[in-house]
């Protein structure tokens, strides 16, 4: 790992506040009396303004993309191995944005936000908010950058699919569309999954219907068994075996119900850390905006004629071992966007770590990021 100091890395960055005084009209029908996002970027704007790259976060990620925000942190943002001076994402050629989506719990309006009509927390009341949702106050953060088109819009998984829907919604203002362990829409396996998180996190007797705060508590079982169970479906069975087999945290059998093995340890450990830095309401907010994701909705679900209408060029990324949204996903869009003729690369990566790849260094990986942005970056330099 990479300390501030080191040349390759962006170094202490800074937290900056969009504030947006207008209502957002929401997909749900209900409107937001002016939101707030919170934003950091790394690297510098050309004169130009052309060359910015949006990186849009995963379920649990936020705005602190790459960096370091204080010299005692423990570690950096959470995308730090691929963004800094000569990483996939060059900060010394692109201007990289990256903002805690609106619903969020690290600075951005949502849940544990006061509602300026109640003088209340949100809470349960903040209105559900979808990735079309995220992606339009977005657009709002790139006015007021002074970005007109970004030159690339990038994330994975969740972060993938905001990208998709950028491509989509905003066709001109997307140069390229990076999708990274990303699927078109979510399964029913998928939807399940989420689906089982929300209930133990509304059944702890802690929740009391999303008002906890005003109890002076957590539902910090809920959240922890959610947590747990959506940890599972990030790794790869193999990488599970690998790390952990059958050890036993103790080197023997206890014949009770405490933890006994190492896998069960490492699972209660996510989930309690988990707990320290995340709101259950946040949580219930972005899996339904995962299970509502569809771009085909208003297409009679037609993943092509929703995509016709895109005018990036798209780089498809899937993991071999990811099961969570499978390379089978991937090949969705890529034929979709093929059937369309819409200019995509594509590349399956050889890895073992399941869903969670898209965060790993990967030499492969890193290689064909780093090749599609530096032939993306010598464009916009013949271009300006």
């Amino acid at each position: 790992m990479t300390d501030h100091a080191s040349p390759d890395s962006v170094g202490l960055v800074e937290q900056h506040t969009f504030h947006h005084e207008a209502a957002l009209q929401l997909d749900s029908g209900r409107q937001l009396p002016g939101f707030e996002l919170k934003y950091e970027t790394y690297g510098s704007l050309n004169a130009s303004r052309s060359n910015a790259i949006l990186v849009c976060h995963a379920l649990s990620g936020d705005h602190h993309a790459a960096g370091w925000h204080t010299a005692d942190d423990k570690r950096p943002g959470w995308w730090d191995n691929c963004i800094g001076p000569g990483k996939p994402i060059d900060t010394d050629k692109f201007f990289v944005v990256a903002c805690n989506n609106l619903g969020g719990c690290d600075g951005s309006t949502g849940p544990t936000s006061i509602n300026p009509a109640s003088g209340r927390m949100w809470g349960p009341d903040f209105p559900i908010v979808t990735v079309r949702d995220w992606v339009r106050s977005q657009a709002l953060l790139a006015d007021h950058l002074g970005i007109e088109r970004f030159a690339a819009v990038a994330g994975g998984s969740l972060g993938g699919m905001q990208a998709l829907q950028w491509a989509i919604e905003f066709p001109g203002r997307v140069r390229s569309a990076l999708l990274i362990a990303a699927a078109p829409r979510l399964s029913a396996q998928n939807i399940a999954f989420n689906e089982v998180a929300r209930k133990a996190i509304m059944s702890d007797p802690d929740f009391h219907e999303g008002r906890y705060a005003e109890h002076g508590v957590v539902p910090r079982r809920g959240l922890m068994l959610a947590r747990m169970l959506g940890h599972i479906t990030y790794l790869s069975d193999g990488l599970m075996r690998q790390k952990f087999g059958r050890e036993l945290r103790e080197g023997k059998l206890n014949f009770g119900f405490d933890v006994e093995f190492q896998i069960e340890s490492y699972l209660r450990h996510q989930g309690e850390t988990f707990v320290d830095r995340f709101d259950a309401n946040t949580y219930l907010l972005m899996t339904k905006a995962l299970d509502y994701f569809d771009p085909t909705a208003e297409y009679d679900g037609d993943l092509a004629r929703a995509l016709a209408r895109a005018q990036a060029r798209f780089l498809v990324v899937a993991f071999s071992s990811d099961w969570r949204f499978a390379p089978d996903r991937s090949r969705e869009i890529v034929k979709a966007l093929h059937t369309g003729g819409s200019a995509v690369s594509y590349a399956s990566i050889d890895s073992p770590d399941g869903h969670d790849a898209f965060l790993l260094p990967n030499d492969h990986y890193f290689a064909v990021l780093r090749a599609f942005l530096n032939h993306l970056h010598a464009e916009l330099e013949v271009s300006t």
